[in-house]
């Protein structure tokens, strides 16, 4: 990539940058949220190192990937780029399935799970946090749509009596040491149109809001819920997390 190449590139995502920020501060003007209530996650995944460095340098602090193999180069050419640029280095989130012989790729690289669907993935991930004398933060997600598509525990209506296996999962999951559980993640049904998938978001943090009572000791405090078609609505419904990628880095090229 030529200087002008980059120049350009740092140009554009800038831009995109600035203009997402603006939808998350309006977005939470109109929620009655302070603009710090809600993080911004940048989804990097298939996107190279320099785009990906470029974007820390416009401002973005927080990274998400889905695929542990793929992201586990880049993460260390962009932290080192960040530190060069003196810069720090970004915050990691994966935001994907994590299958448990992958697991060893996201201990000790992420600052969030949000894809904890499972006890045996739990007890893997702690059971590697211990070995790197760490605590990994997790949050839990949650099919809330009911669709076969989606991963997560099934909990499609969470104002009945929620799936006796969840519970349990919950409680023995909260008990592990070594992890943290922090909130809830969940990912809506392809729709027309942002409000469409506003009933989904809204279902996420009644279901929040039950856990609460329920696992009074535990902290619920994060919702990660939204991405680039519907993060501003996901935001009106307590999103705390918002995961945007083709927003911030254009259109897929692969």
């Amino acid at each position: 990539m030529t200087p002008a190449d980059t120049s350009s590139l740092q140009c554009a995502l800038a831009d995109r940058v600035r203009a997402v920020e603006g939808r998350v501060a309006a977005a939470c003007g109109r929620a009655g949220r302070d603009r710090d209530s809600v993080t911004l996650v940048a989804v990097s995944k298939t996107r190279a190192s320099s785009e990906i460095l470029a974007a820390v340098e416009a401002g973005v602090r927080h990274l998400g990937e889905n695929r542990p193999e793929e992201a586990d180069e880049k993460i260390s050419l962009v932290n080192d780029g960040a530190r060069a640029a003196g810069l720090a280095a970004p915050a990691w989130h994966m935001i994907g399935h994590v299958q448990s012989r992958k697991a060893p790729l996201v201990v000790g690289r992420y600052t969030l799970v949000h894809s904890l669907d499972s006890l045996k993935l739990g007890r893997r991930l702690a059971r590697l946090a211990a070995q790197e004398g760490a605590v990994l933060d997790c949050l839990v997600q949650v099919n809330v749509s009911g669709e076969d598509s989606k991963g997560g525990y099934l909990v499609p209506e969470p104002d009945r009596d929620l799936p006796a296996v969840f519970l349990n999962e919950l409680d023995r999951l909260q008990a592990l040491p070594d992890i943290r559980l922090r909130g809830l993640m969940t990912i809506p049904p392809v729709g027309d149109s942002a409000e469409e998938a506003r009933p989904y978001f809204r279902r996420l943090r009644q279901l929040r809001d039950r856990l609460e009572r329920l696992f009074p000791g535990g902290d619920w405090s994060e919702l990660s819920m939204g991405m680039t078609d519907d993060f501003e609505v996901a935001i009106e419904e307590g999103a705390t997390l918002v995961r945007v990628g083709r927003a911030i880095f254009g259109p897929r090229t692969a």
